[in-house]
């Protein structure tokens, strides 16, 4: 019921529910066809799952940098990372808000390379009037608890390619045809592919479709909570106290997220401590993955300028759907406090 739920409201032509994104990716990777040495472009601002995933087939991750507006990959830079031994690329939606996709199709085409989506944030968030997860040759979301939908853990693979259908099957079912056995087309079921177990638990996937019956409720509160958050704080933006995260037409957003960036590391350290002093949990992001002691394997001294100074910049604020007005405004004012009082006077 999951899977045709989001077949159906997201246009993809087939959707497998799995254990976890992760599991997913690395679904997706391995219908990539990837070998010792091959590469897949990717951002290194993101989860380590987007990389593990392809590196677990031998493949090697080239890092790109990304957009400073929406902190996703910089399709500008895509077609110079390419060589020969490119295969995929694999874009990230940050925040829920769609890297450029129309462009980044188009260069992948011209160059016979798959594209993964890692939509892990990108459920129901839309490009162009089409779902993320639905344009590339594959996509993938999360249902993880710290995500808009949830089962606890949980994921789905959505397959945009028919032919890659049966292989993902097979993958998914421990490398059997044991789906087109319960269908009746064929006698019996045996191994043919390396696969794993990929198939999540019915009463994990019985908690998610009551989420996903629930998605334009869960939606429009977030979306409350993300245009209070920049309406009482766009102000500070106009006097250069902070950043606001963006979202470019044609995008629709899940508003999974609300960022901002403060001028240094230096002040978001000290709002983050701020913050904690007062028992409102706010986080910084991800450890950009080439500078991580695994990911700096794959590109000894690379540097990624936006994705370094970005990442040592940003604060994700609270967001989750029974944040109350309340405690939202104790955010806000802590935020504008901070900034009024101590990054105006270092700026």
């Amino acid at each position: 019921q999951c899977a045709r739920l989001m077949q159906e409201r997201f246009s993809i032509h087939k959707v497998l529910l799995t254990p976890s994104c992760t599991a997913a990716l690395e679904m997706a990777a391995q219908l990539c066809d990837l070998g010792p040495g091959d590469e897949v472009i990717m951002p290194s601002y993101t989860f380590v799952s987007t990389a593990s995933a392809f590196v677990r087939m031998g493949a090697k991750p080239v890092f790109i940098d990304i957009r400073p507006d929406t902190l996703n990959l910089d399709e500008a830079l895509i077609e110079d990372a390419i060589t020969e031994r490119t295969k995929a690329i694999c874009v990230v939606h940050y925040a829920g808000v769609a890297c450029e996709m129309d462009r980044i199709m188009a260069i992948a085409r011209g160059h016979g390379l798959k594209v993964v989506e890692d939509a892990a944030q990108g459920v129901n968030s839309w490009y162009n009037g089409r779902a993320l997860g639905s344009i590339g040759d594959l996509g993938c979301y999360s249902f993880h608890e710290t995500k808009n939908y949830i089962c606890g853990e949980g994921g789905a693979l959505c397959i945009n390619d028919p032919e890659l259908i049966q292989r993902a099957e097979i993958i998914r079912d421990k490398g059997t045809n044991r789906q087109r056995f319960f269908r009746g087309e064929v006698d019996k079921y045996t191994w043919v592919d390396v696969g794993s177990s990929y198939v999540p638990s019915e009463i994990c996937s019985a908690f998610l479709y009551g989420q996903l019956e629930e998605m334009d409720r869960i939606s429009d509160r977030r979306q409350e909570i993300y245009l209070r958050y920049l309406r009482e704080l766009t102000p500070l933006q106009q006097q250069g106290l902070l950043q606001l995260p963006e979202i470019p037409e044609g995008c629709i957003s899940n508003y999974h997220l609300c960022f901002v960036l403060l001028p240094t590391q230096a002040l978001r350290d000290e709002l983050l401590e701020h913050l904690r002093s007062l028992s409102i949990r706010a986080v910084f992001h991800y450890v950009p993955l080439h500078n991580s002691p695994c990911g700096s394997q794959f590109a000894p001294g690379l540097h990624l300028p936006q994705t370094e100074q970005l990442s040592a910049r940003l604060i994700r604020l609270p967001m989750y759907y029974e944040l109350s007005a309340g405690d939202q405004q104790l955010v806000i004012d802590a935020v504008r406090n901070f900034c009024l009082s101590r990054v105006s006077v270092t700026i």
